[in-house]
């Protein structure tokens, strides 16, 4: 284990509210509540706190963790997770690689990428066996945050690949090849089971899977967790579902709650006690070319995108997470469910 490993931080206390004084006998004495006790007070205690955690320390893998992120139904946050996630492993000091595997490039804009069609991409490493270092990109206003873009050239890549040596294995490849020190990839998978997501579950350790806190958020898992199953028995027996997130979570409705019960309940401890909350600063950040933790780091989408990051990150290493007091009253409070964030 790496000796950066502590994980305290700095905590911050609310600001008090002010007095009133005794002006007579029709004046009451009682004390208002605190500043912190509105909608724009809860909003300024986020970013207090979401600031806070961005720079604690956490515990470093030993090794790099390969962390697929799949889900082939549509809409249920994949690639907002993944970058989002990814930004928060790197601003709590890691390094980190998201390796963007869907042809609509979604990662790599949200990420401020360039990933036009000249550009060197991820199609170029599983086509024609380019280095994978030779993609990769910074992230801009991200230190440690790193990109393999995708080109509308993936589009055509299953097609391609189906003719090639050792088609499910070519990205596991190119990152064992890459040399560059790394503590987590994060691979982003297009909304499919083609050769694009078994090239990502054969190069993986672990799978992560978004689930939105909506009606039909379980229809489909049952196919990829079948998937998931067949590449473990005959093409990566490390591979397995480590994390379930819950997305799109709406405090205000009974629904959000109740899928939320049945996954935990089908999943377990597999299920990241953070669940990331239905917002508008998420829903934003991707058309700016960022992620919702350099858009709008006070809103309580990137402080639980920030938690996430802390719970899988001390998940991989062991070690019980305790969740903060400001992420649980903002995921319990449905006035920051929508229009303040």
């Amino acid at each position: 284990m790496r000796s950066d490993a502590n994980i305290a931080g700095p905590m911050t206390d609310p600001v008090p509210g002010p007095r009133t004084e005794s002006m007579g006998a029709d004046v009451s004495r009682e004390t208002p509540p605190p500043m912190d006790d509105t909608p724009i007070g809860r909003a300024a205690q986020l970013a207090v706190e979401a600031l806070g955690r961005a720079g604690e320390g956490l515990p470093r893998p030993e090794q790099t963790r390969v962390i697929v992120v799949a889900n082939q139904k549509g809409g249920v946050g994949k690639t907002t997770t993944t970058v989002n996630l990814a930004a928060s492993l790197a601003l709590h000091g890691g390094r980190v690689l998201v390796i963007d595997l869907d042809p609509q490039g979604n990662a790599s804009t949200a990420l401020g990428i360039d990933h036009h069609a000249e550009v060197p991409s991820i199609y170029d490493v599983l086509v024609d066996s380019r280095p994978l270092a030779e993609v990769v990109q910074p992230v801009p206003d991200v230190e440690g945050l790193f990109c393999a873009p995708a080109t509308i050239d993936l589009a055509g890549a299953e097609i391609e690949l189906v003719s090639l040596v050792a088609r499910e294995s070519r990205l596991e490849r190119a990152i064992q090849a890459y040399e560059q020190p790394l503590d987590y990839i994060l691979i982003d998978c297009p909304p499919s089971l083609g050769l694009l997501t078994v090239n990502a579950l054969v190069a993986g350790q672990e799978v992560l899977i978004p689930i939105q806190c909506e009606y039909y958020a379980l229809e489909g898992l049952g196919q990829l967790l079948r998937n998931v199953d067949l590449v473990r028995g005959h093409l990566n027996p490390t591979l397995h579902v480590s994390t379930i997130l819950l997305t799109m979570y709406d405090g205000r409705t009974r629904l959000a709650s109740q899928v939320a019960d049945e996954v935990r309940t089908h999943f377990g401890d597999e299920v990241l006690r953070t669940s990331i909350p239905r917002s508008v600063r998420i829903s934003e950040a991707p058309s700016y070319g960022q992620t919702v933790l350099t858009y709008d780091p006070g809103s309580s989408g990137a402080l639980s995108y920030l938690e996430a990051a802390r719970e899988i990150a001390l998940k991989g290493v062991g070690v019980s997470y305790d969740a903060s007091q400001a992420h649980i009253g903002a995921q319990n409070d449905p006035s920051m469910v929508e229009g303040i964030q």
